[in-house]
């Protein structure tokens, strides 16, 4: 009995066997009433799915025991963009792939808060830190894993680093 070799033609990853530049997710945010003594409001996301095309734009309570809240805030869009392709290379190979979840408190009333950005980029979610927003992550399961591992290896392919020698082993003349 002899086994064919598989035409590498037909094992190959084929554009259109990876996923679109854009996902719609819905994000659980929880928020939880005095969870110590110098808090009044604790808010986290705890969830990150992909959105249901039937489920509302407005925010869904899910669960509300009257100490705990949680609730789902759909139609929120991740976009894939080339440009931030370290990001995502940087998040898949840090060991514990997650969501970015970037989420803001009601101004007037603490006790709401809502996720207003959700990436996959480890240099977006620097960059809004860096801008005092807050960022939580929310681990990744592995479809979405592979989902960004595949999209991530057809769009970007990291460059080797070129060492540097300190300007003090430059020849005086050749130092900027």
């Amino acid at each position: 009995m002899s086994v064919e070799s598989p035409d590498p033609a037909d094992t190959a990853l084929q554009p259109a066997d990876i996923a679109p530049d854009a996902l719609k997710v819905t994000v659980v945010f929880e928020r939880v009433r005095e969870p110590n003594a110098w808090e009044a409001w604790n808010h986290r996301p705890v969830q990150v799915l992909p959105d249901d095309p039937d489920a509302p734009t407005s925010p869904q309570v899910v669960f509300d025991d009257g100490r705990v809240r949680r609730t789902l805030h759909s139609g929120l869009v991740v976009d894939l963009h080339r440009d931030e392709g370290e990001g995502y290379w940087l998040n898949l190979s840090s060991g514990s792939p997650a969501w970015f979840v970037m989420w803001r408190t009601h101004p007037q009333d603490p006790s709401q808060a809502a996720p207003e950005l959700v990436s996959m980029s480890y240099h977006v979610a620097g960059r809004l830190l860096d801008a005092q927003e807050r960022v939580d992550t929310v681990p990744m399961d592995e479809e979405v894993v592979t989902w960004l591992g595949q999209w991530t290896a057809l769009h970007y392919k990291p460059q080797p680093k070129e060492r540097r020698r300190p300007a003090s082993f430059r020849q005086p003349g050749g130092r900027r």
